[in-house]
């Protein structure tokens, strides 16, 4: 079993920057990566950024926050991180961490944190 608890989410205005954090614990060595997803008012959920924990550590990031923002992860902390610079009002979603198996099923879903951008 894997338990994943994100923190970092508020209200910032736009063009500001936030960082998300999604700490895991629990049966680690059974991921094979995490990810960020997020789900706005009346919309599904969304992949934002995903990270390969082994094998080389590679990225993907959905093409509406290319450039904005990065994740990261501290395997020492079994931490995933989310830095999102340049914020807009459209990016305004509950934020979720995702872990997957090799097979990419998933393992566990955090239980969210609220971004806002508004003025």
């Amino acid at each position: 079993q894997v338990q994943l608890v994100e923190s970092g989410g508020g209200l910032v205005q736009p063009g500001g920057s936030l960082r998300l954090s999604c700490a895991a614990s629990g049966s680690i060595s059974s991921i094979y990566s995490m990810g960020w997803y997020r789900q706005a008012p009346g919309k599904q959920r969304e992949l934002v950024a995903t990270s390969t924990i082994r094998f080389g550590g590679s990225t993907n990031y959905a093409d509406f926050v290319k450039g904005r923002f990065t994740i990261s992860r501290d395997n020492a902390k079994n931490t995933l991180y989310l830095q999102m610079n340049s914020l807009k009002p459209e990016d305004t979603a509950v934020y979720y961490c995702n872990a997957r198996r090799t097979d990419f099923s998933d393992l566990n879903w955090g239980q969210g944190t609220q971004v806002t951008v508004s003025l």
